[in-house]
């Protein structure tokens, strides 16, 4: 699909704008920061862009507001006595020294014990620990394509897992491949699940709108509440760029 990418002003505002072989226009603000973004049809002008998003301004502000205030984790030190959250729920870190292969294990629903050699520094301590994440979801995520695949009549080609620092997923509908964030082993599990099915319901339909919001209520009644719950989940420490 042919894109072409600018931004302009609105009272202040910077909105990026999308263009796309697209027939509706869609308006979005996204985390962390409240970052406001157009797709808009190729034949829509920048006029029609400012007029729709001032039409919006009052629901822009008050998205924006939300993530201001959403809660954020300080930078990771990985070091014992931190908190680190597995599927939801929080757990104390409890580094161990020892001298073999590095591992993630969880102990007593309460701590994540991370087996590293002495010598290893912030830096690789945290690749260990995003390798334990990734692997989790790896196990996670093959049983809710079983679930939700056959339910929504689709197959995606492949399903992988990156760290992203706008999106929660994403879903390249003409390769047929889901994407999904690193970050949602961090979120409960309803909320991966939820994710899940937003991306596959895209190989239905390509766009947020009206077709796909009737596809979401159909067959995930409550999705509404999971992207809340996921939305308002502490956001990592991140250096976020666009």
């Amino acid at each position: 699909m042919n894109t072409e990418q600018r931004h302009i002003t609105v009272n202040g505002l910077r909105v990026q704008i999308v263009r796309k072989d697209i027939k509706n226009l869609h308006l979005g603000v996204y985390p962390p920061n409240g970052r406001v973004r157009v797709a808009a049809p190729l034949r829509v002008g920048d006029g029609a862009v400012r007029l729709a998003v001032i039409g919006k301004l009052g629901w822009v502000k008050r998205q924006q507001a939300g993530f201001k205030a959403q809660q954020r984790q300080s930078e990771r030190e990985m070091v014992s006595g931190e908190s680190h959250y597995f599927l939801g729920q929080r757990y104390r870190l409890r580094v161990v020294h020892h001298d073999g292969a590095a591992k993630v294990l969880v102990r007593n629903k309460s701590a994540l014990e991370l087996h590293v050699r002495p010598a290893t520094d912030t830096k690789q301590r945290e690749r260990v620990l995003q390798r334990w994440y990734r692997q989790q979801l790896k196990e996670l995520i093959p049983p809710l394509l079983e679930k939700w695949q056959p339910a929504l009549g689709v197959q995606a080609a492949e399903c992988r897992i990156k760290k992203m620092k706008t999106k929660w997923g994403a879903c390249n509908t003409d390769a047929r491949r889901v994407w999904l964030n690193l970050e949602l082993a961090k979120k409960p599990v309803r909320c991966l699940e939820y994710l899940v099915v937003h991306e596959l319901v895209h190989l239905i339909e390509r766009h947020h709108n009206d077709r796909f919001i009737s596809l979401m209520d159909k067959h995930l009644r409550q999705w509404r509440l999971y992207r809340q719950e996921l939305n308002s989940a502490p956001l990592a420490h991140e250096t976020w760029s666009y």
